[in-house]
């Protein structure tokens, strides 16, 4: 299963070279790797769809680059720059009090272990992630909705919630791979039409779990 693997995500590669990359990815050639703004990003993204968020983002960390200027915005402002995202009340309050425990607990840095960042307020095990892989350059494998339905799709894992394929694909896959689940198979999944044709092919077809089913008459 590993080597079926490192070939999914050989071909992936090849395929999506010429595709946009995940938010987090553009957000790191815009503005260099930054903890900080992955972390931000990345709450402000939560059920919002990256070609709305990303122009909302580059307007706000234009603007500001750290838990003390995004603390000491005027919620009403930060509020408007948000709107388009959606839930954008609840948002705002979630990214000041993020910053009020980053100043407060530590000295304003985004903490580099998944202990400390999910013990950050509104983070859960899918921005921790996104944070030590994208913000750090660290081992993680984040997994969004892309990442678990493909997952299962391709048969890697059969698991039913986020948090079990993240389990299931760090046995499966090889450390040095984790940071590229999740940007690969988030342009798959923003891409589908696009990239069809792999499920036509070796070893995507033969995975598929949707056609094994219709053989069997499921």
């Amino acid at each position: 299963m590993h080597a079926k693997i490192i070939t999914i995500l050989d071909i992936l590669e090849h395929a999506t070279r010429s595709m946009i990359p995940p938010m987090s990815v553009l957000l790191v050639r815009d503005f260099g790797r930054d903890p900080f703004i992955i972390l931000i990003s990345c709450l402000l993204s939560l059920r919002a769809r990256d070609r709305v968020c990303y122009p909302i983002c580059k307007q706000l960390f234009s603007r500001i680059r750290t838990p003390e200027a995004l603390r000491a915005m005027n919620i009403n402002e930060l509020e408007e720059i948000i709107r388009p995202i959606g839930f954008y009340h609840r948002k705002a309050y979630t990214l000041q009090r993020v910053c009020a425990e980053l100043i407060e607990r530590f000295q304003g840095k985004v903490p580099a272990n998944e202990g400390d960042l999910l013990s950050l307020y509104g983070v859960g095990r899918k921005t921790a992630n996104l944070v030590l892989s994208e913000g750090f350059e660290m081992p993680g494998l984040c997994v969004d909705t892309h990442v678990h339905k493909i997952a299962n799709r391709l048969g890697l894992v059969s698991t039913k919630t986020p948090q079990e394929t993240e389990k299931a694909l760090k046995k499966l896959v090889p450390k040095k791979r984790w940071r590229d689940i999740n940007r690969l198979f988030v342009v798959w999944g923003q891409n589908k039409r696009a990239l069809a044709y792999l499920w036509k092919q070796e070893p995507f077809v033969s995975l598929d779990t949707q056609k094994l089913s219709i053989k069997k008459g499921h």
